[in-house]
């Protein structure tokens, strides 16, 4: 087990989801989702707007964008996952 998932409040890892990252207690909202509406560089949002469209607590954003911004290993592992996949299924292959 993750030495992170003991570590946050408002997170916690989704058992349904094949991926290891954290989501937000009880909603399946990854923290990744979150942390990426706050960094977006066109249109970045507020923790609070953030907070108001997922109809999460401020605490809870406040504490996706640190989880992320700790770069935990199963994100990167996730993230290798995923580019796995679409590399099996030839989506890196120049289209002809």
């Amino acid at each position: 087990m993750s030495t992170t998932q003991t570590r946050w409040k408002h997170l916690e890892r989704d058992t349904k989801s094949v991926y290891r990252q954290l989501s937000v207690k009880g909603r399946r909202i990854k923290a990744r989702t979150l942390y990426g509406l706050f960094m977006n560089a066109e249109e970045p949002q507020s923790i609070e707007e953030i907070a108001k469209a997922y109809d999460v607590s401020i605490d809870a954003v406040k504490e996706a964008i640190e989880y992320c911004q700790s770069d935990p290993p199963e994100m990167r592992e996730d993230q290798e996952l995923d580019e796995q996949s679409m590399r099996a299924r030839g989506m890196f292959e120049p289209r002809p």
